[in-house]
Protein backbone atom coordinates (compact mmCIF):
# COMPACT_ATOMS: atom_id res chain seq x y z
CA UNK A 1 0.00 0.00 0.00
CA UNK A 2 1.34 3.40 -1.01
CA UNK A 3 1.50 6.27 1.49
CA UNK A 4 2.61 9.76 0.48
CA UNK A 5 4.11 11.98 3.16
CA UNK A 6 5.46 15.52 2.86
CA UNK A 7 8.45 15.95 5.21
CA UNK A 8 10.60 18.86 6.32
CA UNK A 9 13.83 19.81 4.54
CA UNK A 10 16.11 18.28 7.18
CA UNK A 11 14.40 14.86 6.99
CA UNK A 12 14.34 14.94 3.20
CA UNK A 13 18.06 15.83 3.06
CA UNK A 14 18.96 12.88 5.33
CA UNK A 15 16.94 10.50 3.16
CA UNK A 16 18.42 12.01 -0.02
CA UNK A 17 21.95 11.40 1.26
CA UNK A 18 20.94 7.82 2.11
CA UNK A 19 19.49 7.35 -1.38
CA UNK A 20 22.76 8.46 -3.02
CA UNK A 21 24.88 5.87 -1.19
CA UNK A 22 22.22 3.16 -1.61
CA UNK A 23 22.27 3.80 -5.38
CA UNK A 24 26.07 3.40 -5.48
CA UNK A 25 25.93 0.10 -3.57
CA UNK A 26 23.11 -1.10 -5.85
CA UNK A 27 25.12 -0.31 -8.99
CA UNK A 28 28.16 -2.13 -7.60
CA UNK A 29 26.01 -5.16 -6.77
CA UNK A 30 24.54 -5.24 -10.28
CA UNK A 31 27.99 -4.95 -11.88
CA UNK A 32 29.29 -7.76 -9.67
CA UNK A 33 26.36 -9.99 -10.64
CA UNK A 34 26.91 -9.31 -14.34
CA UNK A 35 30.66 -9.87 -14.26
CA UNK A 36 30.25 -13.12 -12.29
CA UNK A 37 27.15 -14.26 -14.22
CA UNK A 38 25.00 -14.73 -11.15
CA UNK A 39 21.65 -13.47 -9.92
CA UNK A 40 21.95 -15.11 -6.49
CA UNK A 41 21.51 -12.75 -3.54
CA UNK A 42 23.85 -14.84 -1.36
CA UNK A 43 26.68 -14.80 -3.92
CA UNK A 44 26.34 -11.09 -4.62
CA UNK A 45 26.34 -10.26 -0.90
CA UNK A 46 29.36 -12.49 -0.27
CA UNK A 47 31.24 -10.84 -3.13
CA UNK A 48 30.73 -7.15 -2.32
CA UNK A 49 29.81 -6.87 1.37
CA UNK A 50 33.31 -6.47 2.80
CA UNK A 51 34.37 -3.87 0.21
CA UNK A 52 31.16 -1.83 0.51
CA UNK A 53 31.24 -1.97 4.32
CA UNK A 54 34.71 -0.44 4.37
CA UNK A 55 33.71 2.16 1.77
CA UNK A 56 30.49 3.26 3.52
CA UNK A 57 31.28 2.98 7.21
CA UNK A 58 28.46 5.28 8.35
CA UNK A 59 25.81 3.45 6.35
CA UNK A 60 23.84 0.86 8.38
CA UNK A 61 25.02 -2.57 7.23
CA UNK A 62 21.54 -3.86 6.48
CA UNK A 63 21.21 -1.36 3.63
CA UNK A 64 23.96 -3.34 1.89
CA UNK A 65 21.90 -6.51 2.40
CA UNK A 66 18.75 -4.93 0.97
CA UNK A 67 20.68 -3.38 -1.93
CA UNK A 68 21.98 -6.86 -2.81
CA UNK A 69 18.41 -8.20 -2.68
CA UNK A 70 17.32 -5.35 -4.96
CA UNK A 71 20.16 -6.10 -7.39
CA UNK A 72 19.28 -9.81 -7.40
CA UNK A 73 15.64 -9.02 -8.31
CA UNK A 74 16.69 -6.60 -11.07
CA UNK A 75 19.17 -9.04 -12.58
CA UNK A 76 16.65 -11.88 -12.50
CA UNK A 77 14.03 -9.71 -14.20
CA UNK A 78 16.58 -8.54 -16.80
CA UNK A 79 17.56 -12.13 -17.64
CA UNK A 80 13.91 -13.07 -18.19
CA UNK A 81 13.39 -10.08 -20.50
CA UNK A 82 16.58 -10.94 -22.36
CA UNK A 83 15.39 -14.50 -23.02
CA UNK A 84 12.13 -13.13 -24.41
CA UNK A 85 13.99 -10.66 -26.64
CA UNK A 86 12.63 -7.63 -24.80
CA UNK A 87 15.86 -6.33 -23.24
CA UNK A 88 16.95 -3.21 -25.11
CA UNK A 89 20.18 -2.56 -23.18
CA UNK A 90 23.27 -4.66 -22.50
CA UNK A 91 22.79 -4.47 -18.74
CA UNK A 92 20.06 -3.27 -16.37
CA UNK A 93 20.20 0.49 -15.88
CA UNK A 94 19.41 2.07 -12.51
CA UNK A 95 17.04 4.93 -13.30
CA UNK A 96 14.77 5.08 -10.30
CA UNK A 97 15.79 3.92 -6.85
CA UNK A 98 13.31 2.44 -4.40
CA UNK A 99 15.08 1.80 -1.12
CA UNK A 100 14.31 -1.60 0.42
CA UNK A 101 13.96 -1.83 4.20
CA UNK A 102 14.09 -4.86 6.45
CA UNK A 103 12.98 -5.16 10.08
CA UNK A 104 16.26 -3.63 11.34
CA UNK A 105 15.91 -0.47 9.24
CA UNK A 106 12.39 0.72 10.07
CA UNK A 107 9.81 0.69 12.86
CA UNK A 108 6.08 1.11 12.42
CA UNK A 109 3.45 2.62 14.68
CA UNK A 110 0.16 4.34 14.00
CA UNK A 111 1.70 7.66 15.05
CA UNK A 112 5.05 7.63 13.26
CA UNK A 113 7.27 5.55 11.00
CA UNK A 114 10.93 5.46 12.00
CA UNK A 115 13.61 4.97 9.31
CA UNK A 116 17.34 4.45 9.88
CA UNK A 117 19.74 6.83 8.11
CA UNK A 118 23.50 7.38 8.21
CA UNK A 119 23.57 9.35 11.46
CA UNK A 120 20.28 8.75 13.24
CA UNK A 121 16.68 7.75 12.72
CA UNK A 122 14.16 10.06 11.07
CA UNK A 123 10.44 10.09 11.83
CA UNK A 124 7.64 10.57 9.33
CA UNK A 125 3.94 10.88 10.19
CA UNK A 126 1.72 9.59 7.38
CA UNK A 127 -2.02 10.08 6.98
CA UNK A 128 -3.60 6.67 6.44
CA UNK A 129 -6.31 6.31 3.77
CA UNK A 130 -9.55 4.37 4.25
CA UNK A 131 -8.22 1.29 2.47
CA UNK A 132 -5.40 1.08 5.05
CA UNK A 133 -7.88 0.87 7.91
CA UNK A 134 -9.96 -1.65 5.97
CA UNK A 135 -7.03 -4.09 5.90
CA UNK A 136 -5.67 -3.15 9.33
CA UNK A 137 -9.01 -3.72 11.09
CA UNK A 138 -9.73 -7.03 9.32
CA UNK A 139 -6.89 -9.03 10.81
CA UNK A 140 -4.13 -8.23 8.31
CA UNK A 141 -0.67 -7.73 9.81
CA UNK A 142 2.07 -5.44 8.53
CA UNK A 143 5.06 -7.27 7.08
CA UNK A 144 8.60 -6.70 8.33
CA UNK A 145 9.70 -5.49 4.87
CA UNK A 146 8.91 -2.07 3.41
CA UNK A 147 10.13 0.29 0.69
CA UNK A 148 10.26 3.99 0.02
CA UNK A 149 11.36 6.38 -2.68
CA UNK A 150 11.85 10.14 -2.84
CA UNK A 151 9.68 12.39 -4.98
CA UNK A 152 9.87 16.06 -5.89
CA UNK A 153 8.74 18.68 -3.39
CA UNK A 154 10.07 16.96 -0.24
CA UNK A 155 7.59 14.10 -0.68
CA UNK A 156 8.37 10.55 0.50
CA UNK A 157 6.42 7.72 -1.13
CA UNK A 158 6.31 4.88 1.41
CA UNK A 159 5.16 1.34 0.58
CA UNK A 160 3.68 -0.73 3.41
CA UNK A 161 3.09 -4.45 2.80
CA UNK A 162 0.19 -6.30 4.42
CA UNK A 163 0.18 -10.04 4.99
CA UNK A 164 -2.19 -12.63 6.41
CA UNK A 165 -2.03 -16.34 7.08
CA UNK A 166 -4.74 -17.91 4.94
CA UNK A 167 -5.84 -21.51 5.50
CA UNK A 168 -6.84 -23.22 2.25
CA UNK A 169 -9.98 -25.32 2.26
CA UNK A 170 -11.12 -28.44 0.46
CA UNK A 171 -13.45 -27.30 -2.38
CA UNK A 172 -17.02 -28.60 -2.45
CA UNK A 173 -17.85 -27.34 -5.96
CA UNK A 174 -16.34 -25.64 -9.01
CA UNK A 175 -16.80 -22.22 -10.58
CA UNK A 176 -15.36 -22.31 -14.12
CA UNK A 177 -14.43 -18.96 -15.69
CA UNK A 178 -13.88 -18.46 -19.43
CA UNK A 179 -11.98 -15.30 -20.45
CA UNK A 180 -12.82 -13.60 -23.74
CA UNK A 181 -11.94 -10.30 -25.37
CA UNK A 182 -15.18 -8.44 -24.60
CA UNK A 183 -16.75 -10.59 -21.87
CA UNK A 184 -16.08 -13.09 -19.10
CA UNK A 185 -18.42 -16.07 -18.76
CA UNK A 186 -19.01 -17.68 -15.34
CA UNK A 187 -20.94 -20.78 -14.27
CA UNK A 188 -22.58 -20.30 -10.84
CA UNK A 189 -24.92 -22.96 -9.40
CA UNK A 190 -25.24 -24.49 -12.86
CA UNK A 191 -26.37 -21.17 -14.36
CA UNK A 192 -24.10 -19.59 -17.00
CA UNK A 193 -23.81 -15.83 -17.34
CA UNK A 194 -21.80 -13.52 -19.58
CA UNK A 195 -20.42 -10.37 -17.96
CA UNK A 196 -19.58 -7.66 -20.46
CA UNK A 197 -16.20 -5.98 -19.92
CA UNK A 198 -16.33 -3.57 -22.91
CA UNK A 199 -12.61 -4.14 -23.53
CA UNK A 200 -13.10 -3.88 -27.28
CA UNK A 201 -14.83 -0.49 -27.00
CA UNK A 202 -12.17 0.85 -24.60
CA UNK A 203 -9.28 -0.37 -26.79
CA UNK A 204 -10.63 1.04 -30.04
CA UNK A 205 -11.84 4.27 -28.43
CA UNK A 206 -8.42 5.10 -27.03
CA UNK A 207 -6.70 4.02 -30.25
CA UNK A 208 -8.86 6.47 -32.23
CA UNK A 209 -8.00 9.21 -29.73
CA UNK A 210 -4.28 8.48 -30.08
CA UNK A 211 -4.57 8.74 -33.87
CA UNK A 212 -6.40 12.06 -33.55
CA UNK A 213 -3.73 13.43 -31.19
CA UNK A 214 -0.70 12.31 -33.22
CA UNK A 215 -1.96 12.89 -36.78
CA UNK A 216 0.37 15.37 -38.48
CA UNK A 217 2.40 15.95 -35.29
CA UNK A 218 5.61 14.34 -33.99
CA UNK A 219 5.24 12.23 -30.86
CA UNK A 220 8.21 14.07 -29.31
CA UNK A 221 6.19 17.29 -29.26
CA UNK A 222 5.62 18.42 -25.67
CA UNK A 223 1.89 19.07 -26.11
CA UNK A 224 1.39 15.68 -27.81
CA UNK A 225 3.30 13.84 -25.09
CA UNK A 226 1.21 15.59 -22.43
CA UNK A 227 -2.07 14.58 -24.08
CA UNK A 228 -0.93 10.96 -24.53
CA UNK A 229 0.19 10.78 -20.92
CA UNK A 230 -3.26 11.86 -19.70
CA UNK A 231 -5.00 8.96 -21.43
CA UNK A 232 -6.38 6.40 -18.97
CA UNK A 233 -6.82 3.21 -21.00
CA UNK A 234 -4.77 1.07 -18.63
CA UNK A 235 -6.51 2.45 -15.51
CA UNK A 236 -9.96 1.61 -16.89
CA UNK A 237 -8.97 -1.93 -17.81
CA UNK A 238 -7.28 -2.54 -14.46
CA UNK A 239 -10.40 -1.28 -12.67
CA UNK A 240 -12.60 -3.77 -14.57
CA UNK A 241 -10.19 -6.65 -13.88
CA UNK A 242 -9.96 -6.00 -10.16
CA UNK A 243 -13.71 -5.61 -9.63
CA UNK A 244 -14.50 -8.71 -11.67
CA UNK A 245 -11.82 -10.75 -9.88
CA UNK A 246 -13.25 -9.70 -6.50
CA UNK A 247 -16.80 -10.72 -7.49
CA UNK A 248 -15.68 -14.15 -8.69
CA UNK A 249 -13.41 -14.86 -5.71
CA UNK A 250 -15.97 -13.78 -3.10
CA UNK A 251 -18.59 -16.03 -4.73
CA UNK A 252 -16.14 -18.96 -4.66
CA UNK A 253 -15.16 -18.24 -1.04
CA UNK A 254 -18.75 -18.06 0.22
CA UNK A 255 -19.74 -21.29 -1.57
CA UNK A 256 -16.48 -23.12 -0.65
CA UNK A 257 -15.75 -23.65 -4.36
CA UNK A 258 -12.61 -23.81 -6.48
CA UNK A 259 -12.12 -21.48 -9.43
CA UNK A 260 -11.32 -23.20 -12.72
CA UNK A 261 -9.32 -21.14 -15.25
CA UNK A 262 -7.70 -21.77 -18.59
CA UNK A 263 -3.94 -22.19 -18.32
CA UNK A 264 -3.21 -19.30 -20.68
CA UNK A 265 0.36 -18.33 -21.68
CA UNK A 266 2.00 -15.35 -20.05
CA UNK A 267 2.07 -13.41 -23.31
CA UNK A 268 0.24 -13.41 -26.63
CA UNK A 269 1.30 -16.42 -28.77
CA UNK A 270 3.72 -15.71 -31.63
CA UNK A 271 1.30 -16.91 -34.33
CA UNK A 272 -1.01 -13.99 -33.50
CA UNK A 273 1.49 -11.75 -35.32
CA UNK A 274 0.31 -13.36 -38.56
CA UNK A 275 -3.25 -12.03 -38.16
CA UNK A 276 -3.77 -9.86 -41.22
CA UNK A 277 -6.53 -7.65 -39.82
CA UNK A 278 -4.62 -4.80 -38.15
CA UNK A 279 -7.50 -3.82 -35.87
CA UNK A 280 -8.14 -7.41 -34.75
CA UNK A 281 -4.43 -7.90 -34.03
CA UNK A 282 -4.43 -4.72 -31.91
CA UNK A 283 -7.47 -5.89 -29.95
CA UNK A 284 -5.94 -9.32 -29.29
CA UNK A 285 -2.70 -7.84 -27.94
CA UNK A 286 -4.44 -5.29 -25.73
CA UNK A 287 -7.12 -7.63 -24.41
CA UNK A 288 -4.49 -8.87 -21.89
CA UNK A 289 -6.08 -12.25 -21.12
CA UNK A 290 -3.21 -13.29 -18.85
CA UNK A 291 -3.61 -10.08 -16.83
CA UNK A 292 -7.24 -10.98 -16.09
CA UNK A 293 -6.16 -14.50 -15.13
CA UNK A 294 -3.43 -13.15 -12.84
CA UNK A 295 -5.85 -10.69 -11.20
CA UNK A 296 -8.19 -13.57 -10.28
CA UNK A 297 -5.30 -15.73 -9.00
CA UNK A 298 -3.91 -12.87 -6.89
CA UNK A 299 -7.29 -12.12 -5.31
CA UNK A 300 -7.88 -15.85 -4.73
CA UNK A 301 -4.62 -16.07 -2.76
CA UNK A 302 -5.87 -13.26 -0.55
CA UNK A 303 -8.98 -15.27 0.41
CA UNK A 304 -7.38 -18.72 0.32
CA UNK A 305 -9.56 -19.85 -2.60
CA UNK A 306 -8.05 -22.77 -4.58
CA UNK A 307 -7.48 -22.13 -8.30
CA UNK A 308 -7.27 -24.97 -10.83
CA UNK A 309 -5.59 -24.32 -14.19
CA UNK A 310 -6.61 -26.63 -17.04
CA UNK A 311 -5.66 -27.08 -20.68
CA UNK A 312 -7.74 -24.61 -22.75
CA UNK A 313 -7.50 -26.46 -26.08
CA UNK A 314 -10.80 -27.31 -27.79
CA UNK A 315 -12.94 -26.22 -24.82
CA UNK A 316 -15.14 -24.12 -27.11
CA UNK A 317 -15.43 -26.66 -29.92
CA UNK A 318 -16.16 -29.97 -28.13
CA UNK A 319 -19.61 -31.06 -26.94
CA UNK A 320 -19.40 -31.84 -23.17
CA UNK A 321 -22.10 -34.51 -23.49
CA UNK A 322 -21.20 -36.47 -26.63
CA UNK A 323 -17.54 -35.46 -27.07
CA UNK A 324 -18.28 -34.62 -30.71
CA UNK A 325 -17.11 -31.52 -32.57
CA UNK A 326 -19.40 -28.49 -32.50
CA UNK A 327 -19.97 -26.93 -35.92
CA UNK A 328 -20.26 -23.14 -35.91
CA UNK A 329 -22.11 -21.88 -38.94
CA UNK A 330 -21.79 -18.25 -40.05
CA UNK A 331 -24.49 -16.07 -38.47
CA UNK A 332 -23.65 -12.86 -40.27
CA UNK A 333 -20.56 -12.08 -38.18
CA UNK A 334 -16.88 -12.92 -38.49
CA UNK A 335 -16.94 -15.17 -35.39
CA UNK A 336 -20.22 -17.11 -34.98
CA UNK A 337 -21.07 -17.68 -31.31
CA UNK A 338 -23.71 -20.45 -31.55
CA UNK A 339 -22.98 -23.90 -33.00
CA UNK A 340 -24.56 -27.34 -33.28
CA UNK A 341 -23.20 -30.61 -31.87
CA UNK A 342 -22.26 -32.91 -34.73
CA UNK A 343 -23.80 -35.93 -32.93
CA UNK A 344 -26.67 -34.79 -30.70
CA UNK A 345 -27.66 -31.76 -32.81
CA UNK A 346 -28.24 -29.59 -29.71
CA UNK A 347 -27.25 -25.92 -29.84
CA UNK A 348 -24.32 -24.55 -27.84
CA UNK A 349 -23.02 -21.05 -27.24
CA UNK A 350 -19.23 -21.18 -27.50
CA UNK A 351 -18.68 -19.34 -24.19
CA UNK A 352 -21.13 -21.61 -22.33
CA UNK A 353 -19.76 -24.90 -23.69
CA UNK A 354 -16.28 -23.75 -22.64
CA UNK A 355 -17.52 -23.45 -19.03
CA UNK A 356 -18.83 -27.02 -18.92
CA UNK A 357 -15.66 -28.39 -20.51
CA UNK A 358 -13.46 -26.49 -18.06
CA UNK A 359 -15.46 -27.88 -15.13
CA UNK A 360 -15.17 -31.44 -16.45
CA UNK A 361 -11.42 -31.14 -16.93
CA UNK A 362 -11.14 -29.96 -13.33
CA UNK A 363 -12.91 -33.13 -12.13
CA UNK A 364 -16.54 -32.02 -11.92
CA UNK A 365 -18.90 -34.98 -12.54
CA UNK A 366 -22.24 -33.17 -12.14
CA UNK A 367 -24.69 -33.67 -15.04
CA UNK A 368 -24.70 -31.23 -17.96
CA UNK A 369 -28.13 -29.82 -18.94
CA UNK A 370 -29.24 -31.09 -22.34
CA UNK A 371 -30.87 -28.69 -24.76
CA UNK A 372 -31.61 -25.89 -22.26
CA UNK A 373 -32.14 -22.35 -23.51
CA UNK A 374 -29.20 -21.05 -21.45
CA UNK A 375 -26.82 -23.42 -23.24
CA UNK A 376 -27.20 -21.47 -26.50
CA UNK A 377 -28.72 -18.17 -25.31
CA UNK A 378 -27.06 -17.23 -21.97
CA UNK A 379 -27.94 -13.95 -20.22
CA UNK A 380 -25.48 -11.19 -21.16
CA UNK A 381 -25.12 -8.72 -18.29
CA UNK A 382 -23.75 -5.19 -18.31
CA UNK A 383 -23.57 -2.51 -15.65
CA UNK A 384 -22.25 -4.92 -13.01
CA UNK A 385 -19.23 -2.84 -11.88
CA UNK A 386 -20.95 -1.66 -8.68
CA UNK A 387 -22.51 -5.02 -7.83
CA UNK A 388 -21.79 -6.61 -4.44
CA UNK A 389 -21.99 -10.25 -5.58
CA UNK A 390 -22.70 -12.44 -8.60
CA UNK A 391 -25.98 -13.57 -7.03
CA UNK A 392 -27.19 -9.97 -6.80
CA UNK A 393 -26.47 -9.56 -10.53
CA UNK A 394 -28.45 -12.72 -11.31
CA UNK A 395 -31.39 -11.64 -9.13
CA UNK A 396 -31.48 -8.20 -10.72
CA UNK A 397 -31.51 -9.80 -14.19
CA UNK A 398 -34.43 -12.06 -13.17
CA UNK A 399 -36.41 -9.05 -11.91
CA UNK A 400 -35.85 -7.24 -15.21
CA UNK A 401 -37.06 -10.32 -17.14
CA UNK A 402 -40.17 -10.55 -14.95
CA UNK A 403 -41.01 -6.88 -15.56
CA UNK A 404 -40.60 -7.38 -19.31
Amino acid sequence: MKLRVKVDHETYSALKELEGEYREVLEEAINYGLSNKTTSFIRIKAGIYKTEREKYKDLPSHFIYTACEDASERLDSFEKLKKRGRAYTEKPSVRRVTIHLDDHLWRFSLDTISISTKRSRVLISPTFPKIFWRYYNKGWSIASEARFRLMKGNVVEFYVIFKRDVKPYEPEAFIPVDLNEDSVSVLVDGKPMLLETNTKRITLGYEYRREAITTGKPTKDREVRGKLKRLRERDKKVDVRRKLAKLIVIEAFESMSAIVLEDLPGRTPEHMKDVKDKQLRLRIYRAAFSSMKNAIIEKAREFGVPVILVNPSYTSSTCPIHGAKIVYRPDGGDAPRVGVCGKGKEKWHRDVVALYNLARRAGDVSPVPLGSKESHDPPTLSGWLRAKSLHSIMNEHKMIEMKV
